[in-house]
């Protein structure tokens, strides 16, 4: 019989850091979505206590905050030329995608404002172009919040788990031209168009409202 190596044996467990820790969090989400990333899996993923994480994250709420931010790296940056509307959609509809791909991402975004590097890098990119429009800056520093919320409302509604919409489709459709007349006669419009049709005309609607709406306290 082989005797059990002793504890002094042992490969010594890699310390741990707060990048290690993110980069775990990040690959059991992959396998099973965000709702599986908690401190007491990720804990037994690392080896160790869910105690010894707490000094790294305070909480599961800013454990998914440092993923998102992590997986932010993979926005699309935006292209060296070319017309900056179309630059900026691109940013923008790229960022929606990395929401959409994840299941439960797009939520936390909503739940609570991410922060991080990458999320600082995206937030000076779309800055950089609203500057390149000629946006005036007190108006893309409030712009480019709407543009991020248009993005990740979109991203949430559209994810796996979102509503059936069909339910819904029927009602518009059997509503009365008696008592709502405009849903009767636009039923089919209401609900019309690919998501990423209505993405891109959500995105030009907000642009163009950034570009021509005065802030009333400037």
């Amino acid at each position: 019989m082989t005797a059990s190596r002793s504890r002094r044996e042992r490969p010594a467990k890699p310390a741990l850091t707060r990048e290690g820790i993110v980069a775990a969090a990040v690959e059991i989400m992959r396998a099973g979505g965000l709702g599986k990333v908690t401190m007491r899996r990720l804990a037994e993923a690392l080896d160790t206590g869910p105690a010894s994480l707490y000094v790294y994250v305070r909480n599961t709420a800013e454990l998914h905050a440092a993923v998102l931010d992590e997986l932010l790296g993979t926005v699309e940056p935006p292209a060296a030329t070319g017309d900056w509307r179309t630059r900026l959609e691109r940013v923008l509809t790229s960022y929606t995608l990395v929401l959409f791909e994840h299941p439960g991402l797009a939520q936390a975004a909503l739940m609570s404002r991410p922060s991080g590097r990458n999320y600082l890098n995206l937030l000076e990119n779309l800055l950089a172009l609203l500057d390149e429009g000629g946006v005036p800056p007190e108006r893309a520093a409030w712009g480019v919040d709407l543009l991020l919320q248009r993005a990740t409302a979109v991203a949430t509604e559209h994810s796996e788990g979102a509503q059936d919409i069909s339910g819904l489709a029927e009602e518009l459709h059997n509503a009365s031209e008696r008592t709502h007349p405009r849903i009767a006669a636009l039923a089919t419009e209401l609900l019309s168009g690919d998501p990423r049709t209505r993405l891109s005309w959500g995105f030009q609607v907000l642009i163009n409202g950034i570009l021509h709406t005065h802030r009333s306290d400037t």
